[in-house]
């Protein structure tokens, strides 16, 4: 699990707090969807999920990935990244961490650089 501390905590906060970026969270959390299929199972038009798609990624809460079909046409499918959120106050701060899912090829990327040193 990788742990990401929110410099931008309150923007966490209210993309949380939007009805539309929690059902897609929680729609593409078991497998990877299309924004099709997420515009279905949250009852929302393809603007809104594009947008709030958008949003999520840029805060590292959603995954985009390219799939190839088997005829060749490409399609973009998204998977929540986000395992868990923790807030606490600390002083006169409230600071936000996002947990997020580990990526095995990465990590494996990462260790591989580590033991070859950092090239």
């Amino acid at each position: 699990m990788q742990s990401n501390a929110g410099d931008d905590s309150g923007s966490v906060l209210d993309l949380l707090a939007d009805p539309y970026a929690r059902r897609i969270l929680t729609a593409a959390n078991d497998e990877p969807m299309t924004a099709k299929a997420l515009s279905d199972a949250c009852e929302a038009s393809l603007p809104t999920i594009y947008r709030r798609v958008d949003t999520l990624d840029d805060h590292g809460l959603l995954e985009e990935k390219t799939v190839v079909d088997p005829d060749g046409s490409h399609r973009s499918v998204y998977r929540t990244a986000v395992e868990s959120v923790h807030a606490t106050l600390e002083g006169d701060e409230l600071r936000v961490v996002v947990d997020t899912r580990d990526d095995l090829a990465s990590n494996f990327t990462e260790l591989w650089e580590e033991l070859r040193g950092g090239d």
